[in-house]
């Protein structure tokens, strides 16, 4: 491969990586630019929504010249096919990757790159995928109307499944029978020269695992509130239509089982807040070793409390002494409706920050659409997610925002979402609820 077509690769890896799309990801080993892992989260108001679809990629040595070969991870071991043009053996058939016809101009071209695959990847996982097979996009006969509407069905409850579920469950080490495996990771004394992290063997690259974690804190509500509404249209062990066009080892077989993926959902969410916890006393062995990711911490916190030291509306410490747990109390800033308030919230550090972002709680009770309602997690971006001054300017930003735009991906309180970016009227509401909450939190 030529040096031009890899600066090309590297500069298409970043632009996503530094873009603003919630919902594409890529990584790829320092050694290996040719082979790039993709995540695409599935699009809200659709049946793939908030799923996480893994893609593999690989490019030629002749790139841009041809596009790279697209395969689809997320098909349940090759048994599920989540759509017509996203097939089981994970083959993903669009025009512009030479493995669909197309017409006049839909074919690969050397201006198109990384990012545009994964859009038109995302755009095949629409409200209604059944018409992505090809024949079907102008039947109006019952037959076909109700095919549509049992193929989003089971789309919906098999990306819960297969999308959300199995590779959390999976990073957390999560067995069948409801016990958790201890990860790989551990903490260990190696060379007194060499502070770092140390794993017992290679672990395979999973650059995703992270970003699944946290953004199912986010969305949990959500994918509950789904649970909850598909409960009531399908049967326990009711089993799924086939379509016409599947078949042949080529198909999404199965029955429903929602009972089962609730139970399967809380049981992901405690261990992930034991996961948590664990980070803390993984900090406390850290600090006493004085890693280095310790010491560096706690400089951080050290240089960000300098700067504070003129903000009257942030006050941050460590908690026990424990470079990895911070708490940071908010003051409302005067003349918004968060006026008066007093707000306490945890951040819990990894101790392989960055790699492992912070998890951030707000502990007081907070009416707003970027706290969830129960565990109070909040959603936030970091301009820098390596550094911990970007995290606290984050922080503050999620709360104070009086006008963001609509994004169903950075609500994580569906009740307060639905009422801010309602009606006048239900803005009032949320207003009222929020001014309750600021009021309650001085008590």
């Amino acid at each position: 491969m030529s040096d031009q077509a890899i600066l090309r690769i590297t500069r298409e890896i970043r632009q996503i990586q530094q873009g603003t799309d919630l919902s594409l990801a890529v990584a790829c080993e320092d050694s290996d630019i040719r082979n790039v892992k993709a995540l695409i989260v599935g699009p809200p108001e659709t049946p793939y929504e908030f799923g996480f679809f893994e893609f593999s990629i690989k490019f030629p040595k002749d790139y841009p010249a041809n596009p790279p070969h697209v395969k689809a991870m997320t098909t349940n071991g090759g048994r599920c096919r989540f759509n017509p043009n996203i097939y089981a053996t994970g083959k993903v058939c669009l025009s512009i990757l030479g493995t669909w016809r197309g017409e006049s101009g839909e074919q690969w071209s050397s201006a198109q790159g990384l990012e545009s695959i994964l859009i038109s990847i995302q755009s095949l996982m629409s409200s209604n995928p059944y018409e992505n097979e090809p024949g079907y996009e102008d039947c109006r006969d019952k037959e076909h109307r109700k095919n549509m509407e049992l193929y989003v069905t089971k789309i919906r409850h098999e990306t819960l499944r297969i999308a959300v579920i199995q590779p959390l469950e999976d990073s957390l080490g999560i067995q069948p029978d409801g016990t958790v495996v201890a990860q790989a990771d551990e903490w260990a004394s190696e060379a007194a020269d060499d502070d770092q992290l140390i794993k017992e063997e290679r672990a395979p690259f999973e650059p995703f695992n992270d970003l699944r974690k946290r953004r199912f804190l986010w969305y949990y509500d959500s994918y509950m509130q789904a649970i909850d509404k598909a409960e009531e249209e399908v049967g326990v062990k009711e089993r799924f239509t086939e379509m016409p066009f599947e078949g042949h080892g080529n198909s999404m077989e199965g029955h429903f089982d929602y009972p089962e993926l609730k139970k399967r959902m809380q049981f992901i969410r405690q261990t992930i807040a034991a996961e948590t916890q664990r980070w803390a006393l993984e900090g406390l062995a850290a600090k006493e070793q004085e890693v280095g990711i310790a010491v560096n911490l706690q400089r951080q916190h050290e240089q960000i409390v300098e700067d504070l030291k003129k903000n009257f509306t942030i006050d941050l410490s460590i908690v026990d002494g424990n470079p990895f747990l911070w708490e940071l109390t908010y003051f409302g800033k005067p003349m918004t409706h968060l006026d008066g308030g007093v707000f306490k919230i945890k951040i819990s550090l990894s101790p392989r920050f960055p790699d492992e972002q912070p998890r951030v709680f707000v502990r007081t009770p907070l009416f707003h659409h970027r706290v969830s309602k129960d565990d109070g997690i909040l959603c936030y971006f970091a301009r820098r997610p390596d550094e911990m001054r970007y995290h606290i300017e984050g922080i503050v930003d999620a709360l104070e925002e009086e006008s963001p735009p609509y994004d169903p991906r950075t609500t994580v309180h569906p009740e307060a979402s639905k009422l801010f970016w309602g009606s006048a009227e239900d803005r009032k509401k949320y207003n009222r609820a929020l001014r309750r909450s600021v009021e309650n939190s001085v008590e």
